[in-house]
Formats: structure tokens, sequence, C-alpha cells
């Protein structure tokens, strides 16, 4: 048996192996990780009337962002937000985990409240379709194109010359 023919099925089944690595490549899960990237047991020291801001950025560093209104009395609530996440090749990445550490400070900038919001508290938004839902009538094609037919000039109705008679 000649050599080169005696190595096809070891030549084949490796180029085989390959392909089919790479194809299945495809198919592995991405997990990622966006935002706060804190250690716990610093999360679960923040203590209300204990800690203040400073104290708060020293073991959390700074918020991921920080509350727009407040009243006169408040000062801005700090949001720590992370987010864990899985993807399969080119679908959506879906969160599997999502973790919220709300710190609120009381008007002389020591804590007044920590809030732990987790992904129970996570609301799924549907959008509508391409179609914004409306009250009224409901009119179809041919009324939409065909329904002013008549209407408009006519004696009476708004427009017309009849109600305008300088004009």
């Amino acid at each position: 048996m000649p050599r080169k023919i005696r190595h096809l099925p070891l030549i084949a089944s490796v180029t085989a192996l390959f392909a089919t690595g790479f194809v299945t490549s495809g198919c592995a899960q991405i997990r990622t990780h966006q935002g706060y990237f804190g250690e716990p047991i610093l999360v679960q020291s923040v203590q209300p009337g204990v800690d203040n801001r400073a104290s708060v950025q020293a073991m959390l560093g700074r918020p991921t962002f920080t509350s727009q209104f407040t009243t006169s009395t408040e000062t801005p609530t700090w949001y720590y937000v992370s987010r864990d996440s899985r993807q399969l090749a080119f679908a959506r990445p879906r969160p599997t985990d999502q973790t919220i550490l709300a710190v609120r400070f009381a008007g002389d900038g020591n804590v007044a409240a920590v809030d732990r919001i987790g992904m129970d508290q996570v609301a799924s938004i549907s959008p509508s379709s391409d179609e914004t839902p409306t009250l009224g009538r409901n009119r179809g094609f041919f009324d939409e194109l065909f329904g002013n037919i008549g209407r408009v000039g006519s004696v009476g109705q708004a427009g017309s010359t009849a109600d305008n008679p300088g004009g």
C-alpha cells in the first residue's frame, strides 16, 4: 500500500476533528459580568447610622451612579450596580443575576439606609410590535383611503364655502 493512501484516514479524521471543534465553538456559552465588582463582606459591612459618605467611598469605591432628584434635606443616593449574563453564539444576552446596592444618606452625610435589590425586582418589559395601540375607531385600509370622500367641502361641514361667505 502506498504511503500517501495509508495516512489518508488519519489526515481525514484530524481534519474532521478540527472542523467539528470549529463549528461547535460557536455554540459555547459566553458569560459576562458588568458593573460593580465588590467583596460581599465589604458590601454587608455598610451600616446605617455608623458609616458616612467618606467611609462608604473608602470601602466600596465610587458609585456606579447617583440619584439626580433629591429634596433639600437629603443628599443623593449612591447606587452600586452589577449584572451577570450569559449568551449563546449570536443570541441576545440574558441576565442570570443582578444586584443593586442603594446607599441612602441623611442630610448630615451619614448612611440613612442600605437597600439590596436583586433579580426578583427586575421588571420585564415587552414593547408593543410595530403598531401603537390607540383608543377610538378601528378603521381598515379602505376606510382610511376612501373615508373622506364626500366629507371635505360639503355644505355645513368645516372648510366649506357655505360657512365662510367671504372666501
